[in-house]
């Protein structure tokens, strides 16, 4: 049985910045302190979290937009979900971000969770 993982999250950056953050393998890298190879094309294979987290690309819009089929290591065997991450502006400059997150293992469900809050979202509130 999977679940799905809804985050509505507000940064003070524009979300050209989080996208960036999101899809470019060195800044990735710096958010999270482990190394992240990601393709940056549609179709493209991505692997983050030190190879933890691996996946392809199905949509990538610049500022916009970031939906990849996604894999933790200790998902069951063959299994991938869907991460769905959009950006718009809001006043001031800022960004809110909304990350729907289909297909997680129920039994992971938690882990998965806490994970995008304390690997992604802490680390990229403290960027100005």
């Amino acid at each position: 049985m999977c679940k799905t993982i809804k985050h509505r999250v507000r940064f003070k950056i524009p979300p050209e910045t989080i996208y960036d953050l999101l899809a470019d393998s060195n800044k990735r890298a710096e958010i999270t302190g482990s190394k992240a190879l990601i393709s940056n094309e549609v179709g493209g294979k991505f692997s983050t979290d030190g190879g933890k987290v691996t996946g392809v690309n199905v949509d990538l819009v610049p500022g916009k937009r970031i939906v990849q089929a996604w894999r933790r290591q200790d998902f069951p065997e063959g299994i991938y979900s869907m991460a769905a991450i959009t950006l718009d502006s809001t006043p001031g400059g800022g960004t809110e971000l909304i990350l729907t997150h289909r297909g997680v293992p129920k039994h992971l469900l938690d882990q998965v969770e806490e994970y995008w809050r304390l690997v992604y979202w802490a680390p990229m509130k403290e960027r100005r």
